[in-house]
């Protein structure tokens, strides 16, 4: 599935991933190939996901949003958190 994260600074990630967890604003959430469409809002937390070689890469954020539907999911962060 595709995956694009953005920011207000611009494009942070866009490529092929296998999975994607994300800090839900209840609770935590995977999203994997063919989810049902959805919105939801992000709480602060970590976004992490799985490149199709099996690389897992994390970006901590501190709000914003994710939109899933036709295996393109769309992060819209409002800031990354320095670690």
């Amino acid at each position: 599935m595709r995956l694009e994260i953005i920011s207000p600074e611009g494009l942070v990630f866009e490529g092929e991933v296998s999975s994607i967890s994300v800090p839900g604003m209840y609770s935590a959430f995977t999203i994997l190939k063919n989810h049902a469409p959805i919105i939801s809002s992000l709480s602060e937390g970590k976004v992490v996901y799985v490149l199709m070689d099996g690389k897992e890469n994390e970006l901590f954020v501190n709000g914003g949003f994710v939109e899933v539907g036709n295996n393109v999911v769309t992060i819209c962060i409002e800031k990354s958190i320095e670690q």
